[in-house]
């Protein structure tokens, strides 16, 4: 409609001014080289209009043809571009498919075509990774390191590298220079992390734990209990240094952090004995027994109450069973202590509720250990050894990355090195366990037994 209505106006302007023109007769004289033209004004004005028309036109012929070359390079450097970017994109698909001849062919071919470096480097590095070739992706990552727009994509994949390779110390060193150019990026810093946790720079791992958790590389519960276990490490390091009250206050943090986490209150309450403060050792047993009962709570309580007779023993330890009645756990405390003081019926009494909740090895000989004290039945107890011998193996500390067992918890796994990664279950893999000469020196710490 607007349009419509735009055309009317344009030929009511045109009609007007021509019947302007025709009430204003008159004549136009042109004289040139002894020639007289003379012709009526409007004729005059569309001759005059027409030239000017005439000559646009050539105008824009003569620059079209001027142009043309221009153009026609431009044309072609389209062209190009397009083809390098058409292969730049077959290149990545064959990255995914992991066809790497086609690949390094593309990577090539985009080489060629683009100049853009950047991006045909990273395809021809990831190209050569693909082959297998960590020589030649190593040199175009060095490659990509020389150019600021690229530096960070050439140390990631250097980094990637390291760790590959299992060289640790060269791989800290990237992810330090790497966090230098992108300092909040979320996987570096849980690398980072996680680097300077294996080597045992505990300090410095605490601080970009931190960093982690506030850009949400971390989630925050799982960041609470990496915390707690670098500053049990913190705590081993400060007692190998002679600082028994920087130990205990690393590891008073850790178990107020985290009260359900046994090794801190393992590592804690062994502290306060050595110390002897035995009753604020019993509670920490005793709180942490109500969020998760473990034997080696267990072996630290009977170290606690040690000082007391048979009976009183097996009194204190009815306190765990009140923490968490339905643990297995609980009633093998108590029925270990019961035994020791021969009271046969209570410890029986508990065994049987043990094998109820679950029966493990752990409770077939307990019972075995009970018929040889309270019957002298040697039969019944080779009897119970033998079931022990085929029931499910006792939860150890296993390690969640390599599945290699041990005897004792640590921060670090004593034999791929993984941080933060044994968990006290069933082991499913059969893998030797390291012997403490083998601990590589930022894993050694003070026996816990």
């Amino acid at each position: 409609m607007i349009r419509a209505l735009w055309f009317l106006l344009k030929v009511a302007v045109v009609i007007a001014a021509a019947i302007w023109l025709a009430d204003r007769p008159g004549t136009v004289s042109v004289h040139w080289l002894g020639y007289a033209v003379e012709a009526p004004f409007w004729v005059a004005l569309l001759v005059t209009l027409a030239a000017l028309g005439i000559a646009a036109l050539g105008y824009r012929l003569l620059r079209g043809v001027i142009r043309t070359p221009q153009r026609l390079r431009r044309h072609s450097r389209a062209r190009r571009r397009e083809r390098g970017y058409r292969a730049l994109t077959q290149g990545m698909v064959a990255i995914a498919a992991g066809d790497a001849p086609t690949a390094r062919k593309m990577a090539r071919k985009a080489d060629g075509l683009l100049n853009e470096p950047p991006l045909t480097m990273l395809l021809s590095a990831q190209a050569a990774q693909l082959q297998g070739d960590e020589r030649a992706a190593r040199q175009y990552f060095e490659a990509m390191l020389e150019r600021p727009e690229t530096a960070f994509l050439g140390m990631r994949g250097l980094l990637t590298q390291a760790i590959k390779s299992g060289d640790r110390v060269e791989a800290l060193n990237l992810a330090r220079k790497a966090r230098g150019l992108q300092p909040n990026t979320p996987w570096l810093l849980s690398t980072l992390y996680d680097l300077e946790a294996q080597a045992g720079d505990w300090a410095a791992a605490e601080g970009t734990l931190q960093q982690a958790i506030q850009t949400g590389a971390i989630p925050t519960e799982e960041g609470r209990r990496h915390r707690a276990v670098l500053l049990l490490e913190r705590s081993f390091e400060a007692e190998r240094r002679g600082r028994a009250d920087a130990a205990l206050s690393h590891a008073q943090a850790a178990h107020d952090m985290m009260p359900g986490f046994a090794p801190a209150a393992v590592r804690l309450a062994r502290l306060q004995v050595a110390a002897d403060r035995l009753k604020p050792a019993a509670k920490v047993v005793e709180r942490a027994w109500r969020h998760a009962p473990h034997p080696e709570l267990a072996d630290i309580y009977r170290t606690i109450v040690s000082s007391y007779d048979a009976l009183t023993r097996v009194r204190l330890f009815q306190k765990l069973v009140r923490q968490a009645p339905d643990s297995a756990e609980s009633h093998l405390a108590v029925a270990q202590a019961a035994i020791e003081a021969q009271l046969w019926g209570e410890a029986r009494q508990h065994l049987n509720r043990a094998m109820e909740i679950g029966p493990t090895r752990r409770a077939y000989r307990l019972m075995a250990e009970l018929d040889r004290g309270e019957r002298h039945d040697e039969d019944a107890a080779k009897d119970w050894l033998a079931q022990a011998a085929n029931a499910p193996e006792d939860p150890v500390w296993t390690c969640g990355s390599c599945g290699a067992v041990s005897h004792n918890w640590g921060g670090l796994c004593g034999h791929c090195g993984a941080f933060d990664s044994l968990t006290w279950k069933t082991p499913t893999v059969a893998v030797p366990v390291m012997e403490p000469t083998d601990i590589p020196p930022a894993l050694a710490r003070p026996a816990t037994a």
